[in-house]
């Protein structure tokens, strides 16, 4: 499932069309919003992944609770965000030797892409409207599902990627994390889509490989 449009419930909020077929409703005039969530989202990446470090190197437990710290190299500045296709991982790099890794789901036959872009909107518990190639493969799916929703594929959070298209974002399907499920977009479980969210800014660069 992809995302349509996101939404921020917000009361009495008017609306401004965001990528991925993402739709966010906004309680200001047009830019503040975005630089509210920057200021109260957005930590600096190297206190973030150094906390992780700390933290990550004195538990052993299962990808599925927490990233993982591993080893990692490439030629990748700290802090940018790296989507293995193949490998249904996702890795945010600490260093030119590390990177924290994570559990994800990708798209399926005919739907995987790869390239390099950036996060250009962050959101939490988006409500989510299906776009036109779900609603034709679905077409008894509703309009829109309220951000909350158990039926909501967007999960606690979302971060659209620049280019129009594709999102990194929760899960209401725990068990597709780890597959070829999507329509292109990066799934992630809920817990670490909340993760990935403090530790990453708009602008964060992304690319993604097979």
């Amino acid at each position: 499932m992809e995302t349509g449009w996101i939404t921020h419930a917000v009361k009495n909020a008017w609306a401004k069309p965001a990528l991925c077929g993402v739709y966010a409703e906004f309680d200001g005039p047009e830019g503040v919003a975005e630089t509210e969530v920057e200021r109260l989202m957005s930590l600096r990446i190297a206190v973030a992944l150094a906390a992780t470090i700390g933290a990550g190197m004195l538990m052993s437990t299962a990808a599925q609770a927490r990233p993982d710290v591993v080893g990692f190299r490439g030629d990748y500045s700290p802090g940018t965000i790296v989507v293995k296709t193949n490998e249904r991982r996702l890795y945010l790099v600490v260093d030119q030797d590390h990177a924290v890794r994570y559990p994800v789901g990708v798209g399926k036959a005919g739907k995987q892409w790869a390239g390099t872009t950036r996060i250009d909107g962050k959101y939490l518990n988006p409500a989510w409207s299906p776009p036109s190639e779900v609603k034709r493969d679905k077409p008894s799916m509703p309009d829109v599902i309220p951000g909350g929703s158990p039926h909501n594929p967007m999960g606690v959070a979302a971060m659209t990627l620049a280019g129009g298209e594709y999102a990194i974002h929760g899960t209401n399907r725990p068990g597709s994390v780890g597959g070829f499920v999507s329509y292109g977009c990066i799934r992630m479980l809920n817990d670490d889509i909340t993760d990935l969210y403090q530790r990453v800014s708009v602008g964060t660069t992304v690319v993604v490989s097979h």
